[in-house]
């Protein structure tokens, strides 16, 4: 997606009116394919890129250093932080720099899950009072903004666009505890996050698996509910389409694609998934809030289990199973089939690095998802490190050196986690008055259905290129980025102009407001540092010096100045777009 330094602002207002087009009727096919289109690169072979570092340029009259003195380069290592984490800090930059690649990541995986405590978001009333909400948002927000383990934050939001629950829908107490079991399980095996994910009664009760009974004559009113077995292989797993290795679809003869499973699979899968419920104990636990957090277990009511023979993707199921031992041989049928690795592989290096990566990037990543070195399938681990150091997703640490399809659209959640953590807020501000965070299109573990909050098959327009975040480019995401920080300067309360809200989040910018004090070259070299990997370009540089020697502002409230400008600069497509 090399378009960040070749197209001015009108092309981001065009890409965002073309956002909001078409879609809805095939999103649900889209959303689960995990196909690429067939590009020129589909053949090429290229190695790991381990190190992911970049050499520093000889000066004239000394000899260049030999790899292994290499060193991270400031705008390498903020473009990676970009790709890792929800956004470059200086800290963060510096210690990239430091360690290099492969350690940082080594050193993010062995620190422990980042937890969320619940217990505040406890608290029992009919109807259940706001509190809860606000609560499980501002530890989102703070999880984002400064948990240490920021690879496992950013994974764990990835795997969350695939493997959806939305808060929609469940308790805030039960959402809290799915962010945290998924935390728990991000850099384990994936057959072990399909069994969490399953048995999690948050999920249970978004994709209503809690409620999957037989008919029986014992409950003739009963009935098998899909709803969970059809997403766990469509959006979970396997998709709707056969892939290659790479991640291609598969044709017959005729070149019609080939169906993955049929509506009788989904249906037998269902059958292999009844028996679950809640566990809801209230006399031997302090809150009675364990159904949220405890995951299901089978029932003990021999009706509740479908408990014959079942026939799913062509294994059979013998009848008299128990229900965990269904699960458990579901999950390998699925982990082990031939579309979940390329499946997988697709939506992690979507999310992390491009939007449209080659067949090879894809087909080298899910190769370490069938096989981490080690005979070990579906290590997460392996599998994020091989995104984020395969020589695709290096490339462009060298600006001469990217691709003409590298990048993604830095989607509304990444957009603003990216400028408040510049900011250094603990959280992202709030609105005076609804209290509501400053996020827009894309609240995070809000999406409004199962489907996410956009197809990973979406491609740009009049493109054969995937780009798929440019749905969420809608005219008001557009009109958000041009305005929000004035906005939030705004106290709505007490309707004057004040950094109350900012200061509230813990942010700070006094750094900010400095530089554009000190000179326009002292502001630009700011923003550059911040923003733009150090490599602001210069057409945005001349734009922001003009604008400042005519000022449209307050000029005795140079914060109104600084975060107008800011605005201005982050709504170009130079930093709307992750290259």
């Amino acid at each position: 997606m090399h378009i960040r330094r070749n197209l001015g602002a009108p092309w981001l207002l065009c890409l965002a009116m073309l956002g909001g087009c078409g879609g809805g009727d095939v999103a649900r096919l889209q959303a689960s394919t995990g196909g690429l289109p067939p590009l020129a690169s589909a053949g090429e072979v290229l190695p790991l890129a381990s190190a992911g570092q970049v050499p520093p340029l000889a000066s004239a009259g000394q000899v260049a250093p030999r790899a292994s003195a290499t060193k991270v380069s400031f705008y390498a290592a903020s473009r990676f932080a970009e790709q890792a984490t929800f956004g470059p800090t200086p800290a963060l930059v510096a210690e990239l720099q430091a360690k290099g690649f492969e350690k940082w990541i080594d050193d993010q995986l062995a620190l422990p899950a980042y937890q969320i405590d619940s217990t505040p978001a406890r608290k029992n009333g009919n109807p259940i009072p706001p509190e809860p909400y606000t609560y499980q948002k501002t530890q989102v927000q703070r999880l984002i903004m400064t948990a240490p383990d920021q690879l496992r934050a950013r994974l764990v939001w990835s795997i969350g666009q695939f493997i959806v629950v939305s808060g929609t829908k469940p308790h805030p107490v039960g959402l809290i505890e799915w962010i945290n079991m998924l935390n728990r399980q991000a850099f384990g095996r994936y057959g072990d996050l399909l069994m969490q994910v399953t048995t999690h009664p948050t999920m249970g009760q978004y994709l209503d698996n809690n409620q999957n009974r037989p008919k029986s004559a014992e409950c003739p009113r009963c009935a098998p509910n899909e709803n969970y077995a059809r997403e766990l292989m469509q959006l979970f797993s396997i998709g709707v389409i056969q892939l290659g290795p790479d991640g291609t679809p598969l044709r017959d003869s005729r070149g019609r694609y080939i169906e993955t499973y049929t509506q009788t699979d989904v249906e037998q899968m269902a059958r292999v998934l009844t028996g679950w419920q809640n566990h809801f104990d209230p006399f031997t636990t302090s809150d009675g809030f364990s159904q949220y957090y405890v995951p299901m277990e089978p029932s003990s009511w021999a009706p509740d289990r479908d408990s014959g023979e079942k026939r799913v993707l062509g294994k059979v199921f013998p009848a008299g199973q128990t229900a965990p031992k269904d699960l458990d041989d579901a999950v390998a049928l699925l982990v082990g089939h031939q579309n979940t690795a390329p499946f997988v592989a697709l939506r992690l290096i979507q999310h992390h690095v491009k939007s449209s990566p080659s067949p090879a990037y894809v087909g080298r990543v899910a190769a370490v998802f069938r096989n981490n070195g080690s005979g070990v399938v579906g290590d997460l681990k392996a599998v994020i490190k091989a995104v984020l150091l395969d020589a695709e997703a290096r490339a462009g640490d060298d600006p001469a050196k990217a691709r003409a399809d590298d990048g993604k659209i830095r989607e509304p959640a990444l957009h603003r986690s990216a400028i408040f953590r510049a900011l250094r807020c603990q959280r992202a501000p709030t609105n005076s008055t609804t209290g509501d965070y400053w996020l827009s299109a894309q609240p995070h573990w809000w999406a409004e259905s199962v489907f996410s909050f956009y197809a990973p098959t979406d491609r740009a327009p009049g493109s054969n290129l995937l780009a798929p975040e440019q749905k969420l480019l809608i005219a008001s995401e557009l009109t958000d980025r041009l305005g929000q920080l004035n906005w939030i300067r705004y106290n709505q309360t007490t309707r004057t102009n004040d950094l109350s809200a900012f200061t509230s989040a813990g942010c700070s910018l006094d750094a900010l407001i400095k530089a554009f004090t000190t000179s326009p070259k002292a502001f630009n070299d700011h923003l550059s540092q911040a923003y733009f990997r150090g490599a602001m370009p210069p057409t945005l540089r001349a734009n922001i010096e003009q604008l400042m020697l005519n000022p449209t502002w307050d000029v005795n409230s140079p914060d109104d100045g600084a975060l107008r400008l800011l605005q201005f600069a982050l709504a170009t497509p130079y930093f709307g777009v992750i290259q």
